[in-house]
């Protein structure tokens, strides 16, 4: 794993809530991330139909999506919404990619603590997540924040491509 960077001094950021203008930035950062990844198939969330509606779709209760721009440019994203088909105190971190041009400086770890913040808020008292397991940088974010690996998926996600499924205790 290499060194992480920080945020230079000539770099600004901000995290936001996702606004409607966000929606085209999001959705191509989405598909260019699971693209990079060889995620395209059937059972990714590339074929998600909130793609390219995240703003719409994050007014939903108990919801929340956020946006991380370095220097006015969408970089990535991140949020949670209550599980489908999971028990009402499980939420599920959803739709979190961040482009590779802005890995590594510790913007994931924003995303999630602001992420995790809203789930607590909404009275979550767990967190699921699936992924794949190559891609480690967001399985170590994960693990440090406390995420344990489980032994199946959980929900209706529509993700069944995903083999790595995460809970955590809020």
């Amino acid at each position: 794993m290499g060194a992480v960077k920080t945020v230079s001094q000539s770099a600004s950021y901000a995290l936001r809530p996702v606004e409607r203008q966000d929606n085209e930035a999001l959705a191509a950062i989405i598909r260019a991330v699971l693209t990079e990844h060889g995620c395209t198939g059937a059972g990714f969330a590339i074929h998600d139909p909130e793609v390219d509606c995240m703003y719409e779709t994050y007014q939903l209760p108990r919801s929340r999506f956020f946006v991380i721009e370095q220097d006015g440019v969408v970089a990535g994203g991140g949020g949670v919404a209550p599980l489908k088909g999971g028990a009402p105190d499980i939420c599920e971190l959803q739709k979190f990619y961040i482009l590779p041009e802005y890995r590594g400086m510790g913007y994931g770890k924003i995303l999630l603590n602001a992420s995790l913040a809203a789930a607590k808020e909404f009275g979550f008292a767990r967190c699921y997540l699936e992924t794949l397991p190559f891609m480690k940088t967001a399985t170590f974010l994960y693990q440090r924040a406390g995420f344990k690996p489980i032994d199946g998926p959980m929900g209706n996600t529509g993700h069944y491509a995903c083999n790595a499924w995460y809970l955590k205790e809020l």
